[in-house]
């Protein structure tokens, strides 16, 4: 592919950004890491942001933290979600929708990772594959229509994971019951949501509706994304190489932002730190694994969905 950076050498970077005033941002996982660095720029243009998140005292903090940088006016508020259980993905969706009468964008931030034993969600899912991609997939679809109505975006935050393990969608043994591995697991998590977002901007385009879904990954970003759920081994492994070859949470949450405000950006395609095999430097175009975009697998993973989370939907 063309290696030049549409965006220019240091690629895209917040001073890109105009104001942001009158648009309103949901983001989940945003009460710490990329989250928390993507409702910072939002905020520092004037958007309004609402923050999906599972602990409500972390939020509380987030919040008092943002105020006080950006004064008692900033807007940004709460709603509990906790994406590893489907009822409390449909509650907070009815909460949001009663609160907020426009989406501008949802960013499917929030993540688990490298989880070092299988754990099961209370909907019978294997944990990472419950809360990145079906719980993502439900709030999806319930705050669809608001989104579209907005003439909204849907921002996938992905993971350069999804080429790695099996590149493919384990069908045959989803919650990988017969040979468990944190990395496979979390792998096939992130090739899930992106297959989920290709396949959702098929439907989309065919539908004729006026929503853009964008899909995106943050590098290697110093977040404590694996604090609470890989072995003590890969813990130690991060903190000794994050501090090598990772670059801050803030930057890693530029490609969010972008996906989410940038008007030259495009379907179809993966947004992200562009050196070091994708792992940090300017935030551009990254080259795409056709596992993502494989269109048979992605049907089928979209009808299981459907059929794991009742959520019955097309655009």
């Amino acid at each position: 592919m063309n290696t030049k950076n549409s965006f220019g050498p240091q690629g895209w970077t917040p001073d890109r950004l105009g104001s942001l005033a009158g648009k309103t941002y949901v983001i989940t996982g945003a009460n710490a890491g990329a989250g928390f660095e993507a409702t910072r720029v939002l905020l520092s243009k004037g958007a309004t942001v609402v923050m999906m998140n599972r602990s409500a005292d972390k939020s509380a903090a987030a919040i008092a933290t943002l105020k006080q940088e950006f004064g008692s006016s900033a807007d940004v508020t709460f709603v509990r979600m906790d994406l590893a259980a489907l009822d409390s993905v449909r509650e907070a969706a009815t909460e949001l929708l009663e609160k907020v009468p426009r989406i501008d964008a949802l960013i499917c931030n929030a993540a688990i990772a490298q989880v070092a034993r299988q754990e099961i969600t209370v909907d019978g899912f294997e944990s990472q594959l419950g809360v990145n991609h079906f719980g993502h997939f439900l709030l999806s679809g319930l705050l669809f229509d608001r989104i579209e109505a907005s003439a909204g975006r849907i921002v996938v935050v992905g993971s350069n994971a999804y080429k790695m393990g099996l590149k493919r969608i384990q069908f045959e043994d989803l919650n990988f019951d017969t040979n468990y591995t944190a990395w496979s697991s979390y792998a096939q998590s992130k090739l899930a949501q992106m297959m989920f977002a290709y396949e959702l901007q098929r439907r989309v385009e065919a539908a004729g509706k006026n929503v853009t879904v964008l899909v995106c990954h943050p590098g290697a970003s110093r977040t404590n994304l694996l604090k609470d759920t890989a072995s003590t081994f890969n813990k130690i492994v991060w903190s000794i190489l994050s501090r090598i070859i990772a670059q801050s949470a803030e930057k890693g949450s530029w490609p969010e932002v972008m996906c989410a405000t940038e008007e030259k950006v495009e379907p179809y395609k993966l947004y992200g730190p562009t050196k070091r095999s994708e792992m940090v430097g300017p935030v551009g175009e990254c080259p795409l694994h056709e596992c993502a975009l494989n269109q048979e697998a992605a049907a089928k993973l979209w009808a299981l969905s459907e059929q794991k989370t009742s959520r019955y939907w097309s655009p």
